[in-house]
């Protein structure tokens, strides 16, 4: 049974918060993108973040990327991370903690790229952009693996399927967090999940996912990565809580997965919420853990796999 932390207290947190108000309905999307690109949220990492990491940041293409770097020793590889946030919104604090404890206790570097968010940030600019950075960061760094959570997710997965295409480069494992897959939204099985998920909604999505996509079809691989063949990727982590609409979605690359011969390791979590890796939990604290542990074997391990 999920602990009380995750069964009542976040989801009392996300609905006193309204967090779900820019994706429940397309009036909300609206207002949201509308204060967000007048005010520009800040994007730094936060002053008090731990000790045992240095951050630098540079330039790369007109975007700030960060690199989280342990003080101790040399990196033994990389890992470059997509921050979620409906593709509007900017990275959180909560990323960055993620992303300082992975580069600290797995001995990685980690890149934190600042991507452009929409209505300026396209899935054709952006999902480039990032395998672009993944190449960089094994040329620099050794073995590199990718991440990402919600909308982060999709650009992940989405850039391990075009290096493969595009650069026949095989990934040592792409760890996804609650992403979401199909942006169509059209999975049957949301409309049970829907009432119970305090935190997103269809119809706001939907106006984040037409900004985003910027004309591409909704099954280009690009924008949804559940529409490509998954036949050759590397390894995939999964991590999803069943009080998400994104869930079914999950469920559905998972099956896909394992029929095109991809390995694929499923953190479900019944009765918790998007992203629950990220929350302040037991469950959340446990996946964190997790995740690090994941990505240390996927970049220490095997080195030659990242590449065909």
């Amino acid at each position: 049974m999920p602990s009380l932390m995750s069964r009542t207290v976040v989801p009392l947190l996300l609905r006193a918060m309204r967090a779900n108000r820019p994706f429940l309905t397309e009036q909300g999307a609206r207002r949201r993108l509308a204060e967000v690109t007048t005010r520009p949220q800040a994007y730094g990492p936060p002053r008090l973040l731990r000790k045992d990491v240095r951050i630098d940041v540079e330039r790369v293409d007109g975007w700030p990327v960060y690199t989280i770097r342990p003080r101790s020793g040399e990196p033994v590889g990389g890992v470059v991370y997509a921050h979620g946030g409906g593709w509007y919104g900017e990275i959180a604090r909560q990323h960055w903690e993620l992303t300082a404890q992975v580069a600290a206790e797995a001995q990685v570097a980690v890149t934190v790229p600042i991507y452009p968010l929409v209505p300026y940030g396209t899935a054709a600019q952006v999902v480039p952009g990032f395998a672009d950075l993944v190449l960089r960061s094994q040329e620099r760094w050794g073995t590199t693996a990718l991440a990402g959570d919600s909308a982060g997710g999709q650009i992940a997965l989405s850039a391990a399927i075009l290096l493969r295409d595009r650069d026949a480069r095989v990934l040592p494992r792409t760890l996804l967090i609650a992403p979401a897959l199909d942006l169509s939204l059209t999975n049957p099985e949301i409309d049970a999940v829907l009432p119970r998920d305090p935190w997103l909604g269809r119809d706001g999505t939907r106006v984040h996912i037409d900004l985003w996509r910027d004309g591409l079809p909704l099954d280009d691989p690009l924008v949804s990565p559940l529409a490509a063949d998954l036949a050759g990727l590397g390894p995939i982590s999964l991590y999803v809580g069943t009080r998400d609409i994104l869930w079914p979605d999950a469920r559905v690359l998972v099956a896909r997965a394992r029929e095109a011969g991809v390995e694929l390791d499923l953190h479900e979590q019944e009765g918790l919420v998007h992203v629950y890796p990220l929350t302040p939990s037991p469950e959340g604290r446990a996946a964190r853990t997790s995740i690090v542990s994941t990505l240390a074997r996927a970049v220490a391990v095997l080195p030659g796999m990242d590449e065909v």
